[in-house]
């Protein structure tokens, strides 16, 4: 038993370390003195979002972008009380979601894409905010590089409690998988809080089609499949004006279902590294489970899981560490009871995810 946790171990250590090198290799984008030239089509689709919404077009006003050069199409899914727009001083419509398969989030953009009148797409949450200068960076790096798929980042505004900070902690080490992997030329996840695209990749791509069947996934599947396609148009805008900011869930069950539906979609990657990668992370945190109950049990030595510990630890903060620097400029909140939390939460998700269902939207999806 010893022997299969230091070989998973050994493989979990040199898949972080490969993600903290791709990390480094993703150059961080200063923005210069361009005159801005990309006009942009914001899609935003919700469901019961009349809290948040307001936030979300506050910052779509605050904007350092010329306002005929982005439009904002908000796609109504099937709200029960119908959001209404007040005086705008750009271009703004409502439409109704057209469902047509099991993925509410891709036929929201699918049917704002019938409507879309400029070639590039960006993709944001209703329960986000935007920074003043989130247009101007994709514009910046657009004119300066040949690309068709930009992808960003995207953090939690915490308040001072655990549950928060324990998101925040999982959420960067994604946003480090994120990263890392596109700085090892082996992009297979993003956030569709932050994601641009051209119209006409979507349409080279055929949109969504071949993993509708699954619920959530309306960011990775494209990203892999533009991966898998036009690798060398598909590019990590690593900039500090870009980062959006997102609400973190308000309580523990909420979180298990949210990361369920992020986990759910693993095992349909098209992307065998994003696969494999799954899969060593999943039993990386699953020996520390298993050796954590055989200490218990007196089956483990009490220095082994120690060092154990320790060097799982200190690979993943070195991860955390970077992308937390670049993500908030803060140190990371509850550090040590979250990373000794975080690998039997991980485990459960993981778990869960492939035999359960979960709720999103107050719908209920089978896995």
């Amino acid at each position: 038993m010893i022997l299969v946790l230091f070989l998973i171990l050994i493989l979990y250590i040199f898949s972080i370390s490969l993600l903290i090198y791709g990390f480094a290799k993703v150059k961080k984008y200063q923005i210069i003195d361009l005159k801005p030239q990309t006009s942009f089509t914001i899609i935003v689709p919700f469901r019961n979002e009349a809290e948040n919404l307001p936030n979300l077009l506050k910052s779509f006003s605050q904007l350092n972008y010329p306002d005929d050069l982005f439009e904002v199409i908000l796609v109504d899914d099937n709200s029960s009380e119908k959001f209404q727009i007040l005086n705008s001083k750009f271009q703004i419509s409502i439409i109704d979601n057209i469902r047509v398969s099991n993925s509410p989030k891709k036929d929201a953009i699918s049917t704002a894409m019938q409507q879309v009148k400029n070639n590039w797409v960006i993709t944001t949450d209703a329960d986000c905010v935007v920074p003043e200068n989130w247009l101007l960076a994709f514009d910046n790096y657009i004119q300066q590089n040949a690309v068709s798929m930009l992808a960003g980042a995207v953090t939690y505004e915490c308040e001072n409690s655990f549950l928060h900070h324990f998101q925040q902690l999982d959420l960067t080490s994604l946003q480090g998988a994120t990263i890392g992997s596109f700085g090892l030329k082996k992009a297979f996840m993003c956030n569709g809080a932050n994601f641009a695209y051209t119209k006409s990749l979507f349409e080279k791509l055929n949109g969504f089609d071949g993993n509708n069947k699954i619920a959530s996934g309306d960011d990775v599947f494209l990203l892999q499949k533009a991966a898998n396609l036009f690798s060398d148009e598909v590019h990590y805008l690593k900039s500090d004006e870009a980062i959006v900011v997102t609400k973190p869930t308000e309580n523990w069950k909420s979180l298990f279902y949210q990361r369920v539906r992020w986990a759910a979609k693993t095992s349909l990657y098209q992307s065998g590294f994003g696969k494999i990668l799954g899969i060593i992370v999943f039993f990386g945190n699953l020996s520390f489970v298993v050796g954590f109950f055989f200490l218990v049990s007196n089956i483990l030595p009490y220095p082994f899981f120690v060092l154990f510990a320790f060097l799982k630890f200190t690979v993943d903060f070195v991860l955390l560490y970077i992308t937390n620097r670049f993500l908030t400029k803060t140190r990371i909140k509850s550090l040590l009871l979250s990373s000794l939390l975080y690998p039997f939460f991980s485990s459960a998700v993981a778990l869960y995810s492939l035999f359960g269902s979960y709720e999103w939207k107050g719908r209920r999806f089978k896995i």
